[in-house]
């Protein structure tokens, strides 16, 4: 197994009002005088993943933890139907991200993170190149129509028997991807418990089905989450993608030479068929200060030698000065 280096225990942590009634929680640890490093989880909704901390080396960097709106420690909650997510979008995000940078006073940061975290961390970056020194993404995604399409429509050429399933329990739906991914947030809002959990549970069976044919994955890597975790992360992930996250088709890609000097690690499996290589292939061809990276025992769940390179990466840039 790869060794990362010891995990640092949060030395401070606090909740920052963002509006709109949110708070999101973060925390940070590491050497309060070393290199800024945020880390930007995924799902959108699975909150700051403690273990993402091995990854940095304590004594080098500012490691920088937090939960996006309505998941993990930030408040309020999306397991709560009650909870508005209309204020929950990428652009709400972008500017969550701003507010925090300038709340703990870092003037540029490092971003590391993956899956849907590069789709946030690539829109930060084209809105801010300015206050950002590096990136490293793991699972290079970028939201377009056509990979939500893919991963809930496309990859059933694969698992047409658990593709069925997860499209009736999208209830009596006549439509395109869109519109089933569109009835599972309104399931998923549902005041009935009993209906919210069935939905939470459809929807964590198909996600499961996507990644179960990779080699070092982990089974049942989305379903095994607790109950709350799992409801606000798969209605959070209903919420962004059934709105494709409010993104213009290919934007991402067609303003990556907005990265330009942003030096960049794009770490992906080849074996990720939830997320084809493609995606980073293309994001390489616009940002030529990305190197990829293609890992060929790995899927989307990662594998050692992934992680591996996660960690060399990271470590790579924590002697690189930040851009002056």
């Amino acid at each position: 197994m790869t060794q990362l280096h010891p995990v640092a225990e949060p030395h401070t942590e606090g909740m920052l009002d963002v509006g709109d009634g949110n708070r999101i929680h973060w925390a940070e640890c590491g050497n309060p005088r070393g290199k800024p490093a945020v880390f930007v989880h995924g799902g959108p909704g699975s909150g700051a993943w403690t273990n993402s901390r091995g990854y940095f080396d304590p004594e080098r960097y500012r490691i920088i933890l937090f939960s996006q709106r309505n998941c993990g420690r930030s408040t309020p909650h999306a397991s709560d139907p009650a909870t508005d997510l209309s204020h929950n979008t990428t652009e709400h995000l972008i500017a969550d991200m701003e507010r925090l940078r300038e709340h703990l006073g870092i003037e540029r940061w490092l971003l590391f993170g993956g899956s849907w975290g590069s789709t946030l961390q690539l829109a930060y970056a084209e809105r801010h190149p300015e206050r950002v020194s590096e990136i490293v993404i793991a699972g290079v995604t970028t939201t377009r129509r056509r990979e939500i399409d893919w991963l809930y429509n496309g990859v059933g050429r694969f698992f047409p028997a658990e593709l069925e399933r997860f499209r009736a329990g999208a209830g009596d739906v006549e439509g395109d991807t869109f519109d089933v991914l569109a009835a599972y947030a309104r399931l998923l809002a549902d005041p009935d418990p009993e209906v919210r959990n069935k939905a939470a549970r459809d929807w964590s069976t198909w996600e499961d089905a996507a990644i179960s044919l990779e080699p070092n994955g982990v089974p049942n890597s989305y379903s095994d989450r607790p109950s709350r975790d799992l409801l606000a992360m798969t209605r959070i992930c209903a919420h962004y993608f059934s709105n494709a996250a409010w993104l213009e088709e290919g934007v991402l890609i067609r303003e990556a030479h907005r990265l330009a000097g942003i030096p960049g690690k794009l770490i992906h499996g080849r074996l990720d068929l939830s997320g084809p290589v493609e995606t980073a292939w293309e994001l390489t061809k616009v940002w030529p200060d990305a190197e990829l990276v293609v890992i060929d025992d790995s899927g989307h769940t990662g594998s050692d030698a992934m992680r591996a390179a996660m960690r060399a990466a990271l470590d790579e840039f924590a002697v690189r000065p930040a851009r002056g």
